[in-house]
């Protein structure tokens, strides 16, 4: 009979900020493969009594970040996703959360005597990026790669590809759908066409010259996109979109930072009447200084909204024209 095998259960967590109208993830250096990697700690029950608890010390320790707004987003579980040389050691269990923060001079002082560094989000998802239209790189690298390898593949496997490209690269009468982050992503892997697909052994040389993206540790770069689709799901219906924004901000802030998460622009007008439409926010009654034209209102998110629905979000629709 075989003896079970060992298992650890690991913590990541995917932590958002938005600067400059970008979304940031905060990533930690390794010097010994020079890949970046989600901040990641072990639960050890011992220490503490849930993993929430274990993971919120883990980021404290390699980040000196404080955590605020955090949710488990799924546990990822499948063997080979933690690749180790020889893979004898211990099959990990990772917890993958999602976390949401804001930028301050503070905390970017404690960063700097930390591992941790933020990083352009679409650096490692370039072509979840539409705010300046379609990006080159689907047309001009990913989908050429990914139909071949879906002409290599026999029949019916040949099709079932075909079906899974359609759907989530809004191919023929199909729209993109901004929410397909996840499932894009393990197109590009099982195809062979990031980097960690080499890492985990899957091949022995990625199946393309052009370089999809910044390659991560492990599955750290799976987790991010599990983490962006889950954002991008969640700010339709929960105001989460607060938690990145400081405490008064201008309609125009508000707007760049629901497409820096979106990954598309918004209309302008449109947005302002959902805004207004949903009561999320409120006036300040001040405003911004602007230089060569008018000051800009300042609002706040208005709380009161949480005890009068159960779903308030900003339904900006969830699909982009190819």
């Amino acid at each position: 009979m075989t003896s079970p095998a060992e298992i650890e259960i690991g913590l990541n967590a995917a932590i958002v900020a938005i600067s400059a109208r970008t979304p940031r993830l905060l990533v930690v250096d390794d010097d010994a493969d020079a890949l970046d990697a989600l901040p990641f700690g072990p639960f050890d029950p011992n220490r503490h009594r849930t993993m929430e608890m274990s993971l919120r010390h883990t980021v404290e320790t390699q980040t000196a970040l404080e955590l605020g707004y955090i949710e488990q987003l799924y546990t990822f579980g499948d063997r080979g996703r933690h690749k180790m040389p020889g893979d004898q050691g211990p099959h990990v269990v990772s917890v993958g959360y999602l976390a949401l923060t804001r930028l301050d001079s503070d905390r970017d002082a404690r960063l700097e005597l930390s591992r941790a560094r933020w990083r352009d989000w679409y650096g490692y998802l370039p072509w979840e990026d539409w705010r300046q239209g379609r990006p080159a790189l689907l047309d001009g690298a990913i989908l050429p790669a990914l139909n071949l390898w879906a002409e290599e593949a026999p029949t019916p496997a040949s099709a079932s590809r075909r079906s899974r490209l359609k759907l989530a690269f809004g191919l023929d009468d199909f729209p993109f759908d901004e929410e397909r982050v996840l499932e894009r992503y393990e197109l590009l892997y099982e195809a062979g066409l990031v980097e960690e697909a080499v890492q985990d052994g899957r091949i022995e040389r990625c199946r393309t010259t052009v370089a999809l993206g910044r390659p991560m540790r492990h599955d750290h770069r799976r987790i991010a996109a599990t983490a962006l689709a889950r954002l991008r799901s969640k700010i339709k219906y929960r105001p989460v979109i607060f938690e990145l924004m400081p405490p008064e901000f201008t309609l125009t802030d508000l707007q760049g930072t629901v497409e820096a998460i979106a990954g598309r622009h918004v209309h302008k007008q449109n947005f302002r009447r959902l805004v207004e439409g949903a009561e999320l926010v409120e006036p300040t009654g001040s405003t911004e200084p602007a230089t060569g034209g008018r000051p800009a209102a300042l609002f706040r998110f208005r709380r009161q909204v949480l005890e009068e629905r159960p779903a308030p979000g900003l339904k900006v629709g969830g699909r982009t024209s190819g």
